[in-house]
């Protein structure tokens, strides 16, 4: 496992222990609602798992992109990140498929966070190879004609639609593309930290502003939810990194669960089952708070040991 940046896996093991953890406790009713999706309009901090997954992506996007195509050349890389996203798609597909079987979603088409992602990471190829200024225009570009489109025609679709369907992969791959470009400053800054830092910042403001006209929220993925969110992951991968670096921090445990994340979120699913599928309330959705933390706890340590162990082999998986 050489030329890995421990940063990025810490912070990619925080994001998926986060995204875990937000599935177990989406159907729980004694959870306060500061720890819940907001409805619609609003924000909480549950809102921001998906972007700082989304986040980690175009961390290594850019410099995957560019090191395939020194060797392999255009034609095969862009065949390599196609068959990727697609794959990602169609492991989404299977997962919304199961909850749709075992009644976890009432909707004949679910439409989960892995298939917004692969969708993104597709038109987000189509721009990948240009400069990083025109990237950052053509993301904010992208974000902008989707706020259009969500006012005038989308809204509906988007808000019956989970991470607001094939349309809201539209914001989503707007924020991969400012993501990859913050990454491409982050790789040129001198201090890192402030690299990653102030294009942050200036995401979150412009993200804050634009609220005004355009309310933030998660469920219409809407363009100030974009830039607020990707905003907020900027300055949660600058913490990680300042720890790292100046504090010399590296919890290995962060480390384990970010080499293989596609696994392990794959793995959560049938941890869930057990929790999710028997046909008793107070197991699961009326669970007292010490079930709740006793079976969180559970989740999170058996998916640990298999973090441990994957994280010993000599490649981590890939798509």
């Amino acid at each position: 496992m050489q030329n890995r940046i421990e940063a990025i896996d810490q912070y990619r093991g925080i994001a998926i222990i986060l995204m875990v953890l937000a599935n177990y406790l989406f159907d729980v009713t004694t959870i306060p609602g500061w720890l819940k999706h907001a409805p619609d309009i609003g924000l909480t901090v549950i809102d921001l798992i998906a972007p700082f997954f989304i986040f980690a992506i175009g961390l290594t996007y850019g410099a995957s992109y560019r090191a395939r195509i020194e060797k392999d050349g255009l034609g095969r890389t862009l065949g390599h990140f196609l068959r990727r996203w697609l794959a990602l798609i169609g492991i989404g597909a299977i997962i919304s498929a199961g909850e749709v079987l075992v009644g976890k979603n009432a909707s004949p088409i679910s439409w989960g966070v892995l298939q917004a992602i692969g969708v993104a990471g597709i038109l987000t190829l189509l721009v990948i190879g240009v400069p990083p200024l025109w990237r950052a225009l053509i993301g904010l570009g992208v974000l902008a004609a989707y706020q259009l489109l969500l006012n005038d025609l989308w809204l509906a679709t988007v808000l019956h639609s989970e991470h607001g369907g094939l349309e809201g992969a539209v914001a989503w791959s707007g924020m991969l593309i400012l993501s990859t470009v913050i990454a491409d400053v982050w790789k040129k800054s001198r201090v890192s930290e402030v690299g990653v830092a102030w294009p942050s910042v200036v995401a979150l403001a412009m993200g804050l502003v634009l609220s005004i006209v355009a309310p933030i929220s998660k469920n219409r993925v809407s363009a100030s939810y974009v830039l607020v969110s990707l905003g907020a992951s900027g300055l949660l991968f600058a913490a990680v990194l300042l720890v790292s670096n100046r504090l010399r921090l590296r919890p290995s445990f962060l480390r384990w669960w970010g080499i293989n994340p596609l696994l392990l979120y794959i793995m959560h699913y049938l941890l869930l089952a057990l929790v999710v599928l028997p046909d008793a309330s107070w197991w699961h959705v009326q669970a007292s708070i010490p079930l709740v933390v006793a079976q969180a706890a559970v989740i999170i340590a058996i998916l640990s040991v298999a973090a441990w162990l994957l994280s010993r082999r000599e490649r981590p998986f890939s798509l």
